[in-house]
């Protein structure tokens, strides 16, 4: 009778202790995690936060909501693409489902809310005549996609797309729509751009103020020979061989710096779970403070380096003083710190840059005027006339 008790209560117990584990454990996310996971510390740092609560908006060219690593997890927003194109397509939703799967591989707790912005043919077909004729006829998808997801409980908005060409893709609406999204305390993210082994040109919305630039790793740490090498690059995240969904099912492994972008919007909803008070800025400081920096500090490869997922989340909890804010206007010639010069006058150039430009100005002088003057020379001298020509009278 006594062992029989001491059985239940050891049973009783073994199971109670089953039950919190289980508990607490991390939600296993439906995408396969490969080395990324590793790479990003992701099993530390989900026992800590798993995104309960954070909605990450994932504008892109739609999602697949019946596929079962998105099922239950995803609400679906506007179509601002607008190109005829539905469900079923192969033209759509395949970026943006593989995009989405990559945020809950993450945060697999977090909620997806789909904004179509962008179709999949864009980057096969679509020529930036077509991209700026687009613009020129209406409003920006892309502004309007941001908008529509403040306005409907975004935290995170993750944008795994850019146009590249310098300042061609600049939109003054975009610009408007970011700045108005970070004073509404949500965090923006977007890839760096895939130029790395062409021509590393700009691209947007990763080159906006306030969006976080996301490049991509190779396993190792070092970059992904396409990740975009660019100033605006501010932390990096795995983006080769990234296992993800499919919008006709299953899953396939992608590289670039949209997986990259993906994981890290994953890695800020983990953040924001942990503090439903951060702001852009903080976001943005603990990612940049806590991750693996580069051997050299930061650059223009790898922004300020790896993202350290574990790190990011403990140090959210307690983040950096927000020390952003408006700015007092005192006048049209008031330009602000460093050094207050007017907005209407250039700063005066360096004494050595004025002497050397100086210098160089005069030595080509001189080389013009020796030019002339052989020239001249040449012309005046006694020339023997071909056989067969008579000589000149005098």
């Amino acid at each position: 009778m006594k062992y029989r008790t001491l059985r239940a209560t050891c049973t009783a117990a073994a199971l109670t202790g089953l039950l919190c584990t289980l508990a607490t454990a991390p939600a296993q996310a439906a995408t396969p995690v490969g080395w990324e996971g590793n790479a990003l510390s992701l099993s530390a740092a989900q026992r800590q936060s798993q995104g309960e609560g954070v909605t990450v908006a994932v504008l892109d060219s739609g999602v697949v909501v019946s596929h079962p690593a998105l099922k239950g997890r995803v609400t679906t927003g506007p179509d601002y693409r607008q190109d005829g194109l539905k469900p079923g397509d192969p033209d759509w939703g395949g970026h943006g489902t593989a995009m989405a799967s990559d945020v809950l591989k993450v945060a697999p707790k977090a909620r997806i809310l789909s904004i179509r912005v962008t179709s999949d043919k864009d980057d096969k077909e679509v020529t930036e005549k077509e991209l700026e004729e687009r613009r020129q006829a209406g409003n920006s998808p892309v502004a309007d996609g941001i908008r529509y997801a403040v306005d409907h409980g975004a935290d995170v908005i993750s944008m795994s797309f850019g146009s590249g060409d310098g300042f061609a893709s600049y939109d003054k609406e975009e610009t408007e729509a970011v700045a108005s999204a970070l004073r509404a305390g949500v965090t923006l993210l977007a890839s760096a751009g895939n130029s790395g082994d062409e021509l590393n040109d700009s691209q947007y919305p990763a080159g906006y103020p306030g969006v976080i630039a996301v490049a991509a790793t190779q396993q190792g740490g070092t970059r992904a020979g396409f990740s975009t090498v660019h100033t605006y690059n501010d932390v990096a995240a795995p983006g080769v061989g990234i296992i993800s969904a499919k919008n006709t099912g299953g899953y396939e492994p992608v590289n670039g710096t949209s997986p990259a972008c993906a994981l890290a919007a994953g890695v800020v909803a983990l953040m924001y779970a942990k503090n439903p008070k951060l702001t852009p800025a903080q976001a943005n400081d603990v990612l940049i403070a806590t991750t693996h920096r580069p051997a050299g500090g930061g650059s223009a490869l790898l922004g300020y380096g790896l993202i350290n997922a574990d790190a990011a989340v403990t140090a959210a909890a307690s983040p950096p003083k927000d020390t952003t804010g408006a700015v007092t206007y005192r006048g049209k010639t008031y330009l602000g710190t460093p050094d207050g010069t007017p907005k209407t006058r250039n700063a005066p150039m360096e004494q050595s840059l004025w002497l050397t430009g100086l210098v160089s100005a005069g030595v080509g002088v001189v080389l013009l005027a020796c030019g002339v003057l052989l020239a001249r020379s040449g012309r005046r001298g006694t020339s023997v006339p071909p056989p067969g020509m008579a000589q000149p009278r005098g």
